[in-house]
């Protein structure tokens, strides 16, 4: 299936691994054109260079950290320099610490609020006009099954996600008419670092080995197993192709079947 993606435009953040890195390499099979984001040079060369030997048009790494307002003013900047615009925007970083909502303090979510919140809609908004005025844009946000069923332990995230929720859906409405779409990727439990990281500090908690937890984990899951990444990167190449383009306002999960909503 042709999906429509040669030759478009993408900025992926977070690419250098993970969730990002899945869908980035979805689009570079695609033979679109990528900037991805990250923390580290090197690790994005390395990533890019893999994703041209993959189908890229080409694909360039710029670090930034979403931390910082003028990185992401910077990371857009940077992106329509290399590829002359940006067709389809991918959100993507890291999650807060776990904890539960007794636990959570004022001052975690004042460092939380621009990572997950303030700053992506900062470049969201800073790409969104060019978008417009060619009749023709894609904005992914990857978020999490938390936006639709808080998961417990992640109180932070649920909350703050919870804005994302509510932007991206206003945002679609107001869009929609200049053939720009705008949708939630939720992954549920995906073997990525990030997953490591919460599930090892759940067994830290509870004083059991980590792989005793990612079973017990495993076994909440309908389809029996925490999923690959693998699974995860074509949805987001979906919702930026031509076949997706009636698909806007959206959350759609990728969960193995976790979510107990409709």
């Amino acid at each position: 299936m042709d999906l429509g993606l040669k030759g478009k435009r993408a900025l992926v953040m977070g690419a250098s691994k993970g969730l990002g890195r899945a869908i980035a390499d979805s689009l570079a099979a695609e033979g679109a054109h990528l900037v991805i984001s990250g923390r580290t040079q090197a690790s994005l060369d390395e990533a890019a260079a893999a994703m041209v030997a993959a189908g890229a048009a080409s694909a360039h790494g710029v670090p930034a950290d979403v931390a910082n307002a003028a990185d992401m003013d910077r990371l857009g900047d940077e992106a329509v320099r290399l590829m002359g615009g940006v067709d389809i925007l991918v959100l993507n970083h890291g999650g807060p610490p776990p904890g539960t909502a007794l636990e959570i303090t004022e001052a975690q979510i004042a460092e939380w609020f621009p990572k997950i919140v303030l700053h992506p809609i900062r470049l969201a908004m800073k790409l969104l006009p060019a978008m417009r005025a060619q009749k023709w844009g894609r904005i992914i946000t990857v978020g999490s099954t938390g936006m639709v069923q808080p998961i417990p332990n992640l109180a932070l995230s649920n909350i703050l996600r919870a804005s994302i929720v509510g932007w991206n859906k206003s945002l679609s409405s107001e869009v929609a008419g200049d053939n720009v779409t705008c949708n939630i990727l939720a992954p549920g439990a995906i073997l990525t670092d990030r997953q490591r990281e919460t599930q090892g500090n759940l067994a830290a908690k509870r004083g059991v080995p980590v792989e005793q937890v990612m079973k017990e984990r495993a076994a909440t899951i309908p389809a029996g197993r925490i999923g690959d990444a693998k699974e995860f990167g074509p949805m987001g190449a979906f919702l930026a192709s031509e076949m997706g383009s009636y698909m806007t306002g959206s959350i759609i999960r990728v969960d193995g079947g976790v979510v107990k909503a409709f």
